[in-house]
């Protein structure tokens, strides 16, 4: 039984919970974070020094950061269209989930996803906007990379598709300037009728709200 400690809410947590409902893993997950709380005492830290969500335990196994529970479940329980075992196979996909995680992600998720969560309407507006001018050419790089999909590795729905689509639901879904990127909508639109996606990604984030 593998544990994951974390809130729904968490984009981090879906990267993870995502990932075990794509490999139809058993399973538990735990409310921790945020308004939860239970990521200061003793035992979370002796899990994750970081005091952030998520930890999890497989086993003997305990890890912390999103990435490395995907990688680490995905070469664990995937199957070689999941996880191609062939590092020359894996690499061109693992680049685009490296370039999801650390580049894309960042330039969305601080400066316009809770930028827009945490101030009323109006409010940081130009900032948004500036964001969005900053992050739009990251999104048409991302359209035209998938081309015709139907998946990051064409045919095959992989590891990769995990990183690359689990911040979808929330830009897709909230209201401000983007560029026409019409492979990405069709790629969200696929993703959307995958049952473990609907389940751990689409999950509301007015909880988050500050306003």
């Amino acid at each position: 039984m593998i544990t994951v400690y974390g809130r729904a809410t968490s984009s981090n947590v879906q990267l993870v919970m995502w990932t075990i409902g794509e490999l139809e893993l058993a399973h538990e997950r735990l409310d921790y974070g945020h308004r939860y709380g239970g990521t200061d005492t003793p035992e979370f830290l002796e899990m994750n020094p970081m005091g952030r969500v998520p930890a999890m335990r497989d086993g003997d196994v305990v890890m912390f950061e999103s990435g490395a529970i995907v990688r680490y479940l995905s070469a664990r329980y995937g199957n070689e269209a999941f996880w191609p075992a062939d590092p020359a196979a894996r690499a061109p996909l693992d680049i685009w989930a490296e370039w999801t995680k650390v580049t894309l992600a960042p330039a969305f998720a601080q400066p316009i996803f809770w930028q827009l969560l945490r101030h009323p309407a109006g409010e940081g507006g130009e900032s948004v906007q500036a964001a969005a001018e900053n992050l739009m050419p990251l999104i048409t790089m991302l359209d035209h990379r998938l081309g015709e999909g139907p998946w990051v590795a064409g045919e095959e729905f992989t590891f990769a598709d995990i990183f690359t689509g689990h911040l979808l639901y929330r830009y897709q879904t909230l209201v401000f300037d983007k560029t026409r990127s019409p492979r990405l909508d069709a790629y969200y639109a696929r993703l959307t009728m995958r049952p473990a996606f609907a389940e751990h990604v689409m999950v509301s984030f007015e909880p988050l709200r500050m306003v």
